[in-house]
């Protein structure tokens, strides 16, 4: 920017910041809501109740898949994600 357009916009500038923190706001909670841990978590609590005999071969295998389809679209998701500036 030269020093005229800087002058000129100056009183935009809080507007300018603002959007920035908007920004950054919206961006962490993008992360935090297609963050694969949760669902990581919850796979290897449910090999320890198929190992320790709460959950039958079949509700493993059923809740497993629901658990990796939603890791795989998570994983999708953060793909589209803007890299962090």
């Amino acid at each position: 920017m030269g020093l005229i357009t800087q002058l000129l916009t100056f009183p935009l500038a809080p507007l300018r910041g603002t959007g920035w923190v908007l920004d950054q706001v919206v961006r962490a909670a993008e992360e935090e809501y297609y963050d694969p841990a949760p669902v990581q978590r919850e796979l290897r609590a449910l090999e320890r109740l198929l190992l320790d005999g709460q959950i039958t071969e079949e509700e493993f295998d059923r809740r497993e898949d629901e658990l990796l389809d939603r890791l795989e679209w998570l994983e999708a998701q953060r793909r589209r994600l803007p890299p962090r500036q």
